[in-house]
């Protein structure tokens, strides 16, 4: 699966996502993007899109997109927080459904 990584998540990220093709929106020369920019952007190109972002679903219509949005809940935005919530990103990225929201915390 394509995943697109937001540019608030740490770039080490990628790497635990075996199995799958990860891209950060930095190595797509797309820093600095909205995250509706991001989305337009990724459709047809990613299959999935991770953030850390938990308004997402209040600032965006992501039924529009045709893209899994998945939110990464933890206390922060670093790689030792995030990593624990590897085995259930995995798992949700099978699961998820394109243009809904879906959340994955511990």
């Amino acid at each position: 699966m394509r995943v697109l990584l937001d540019e608030c998540l740490p770039r080490q990220l990628k790497r635990d996502l075996v199995g799958h093709d990860a891209r950060s929106a930095q190595e797509m020369g797309w820093g600095g993007k909205s995250n509706g920019e991001l989305l337009g952007l990724a459709v047809g190109r990613f299959d999935a899109f991770v953030t850390v972002d938990r308004n997402l679903s209040y600032q965006q219509n992501v039924t529009q997109f045709d893209i899994r949005v998945l939110v990464l809940v933890a206390s922060r935005n670093r790689h030792k927080d995030l990593q624990p919530l590897v085995p259930r990103l995995l798992e949700t990225l099978q699961t998820a459904l394109p243009g809904h929201v879906t959340r994955v915390g511990v």
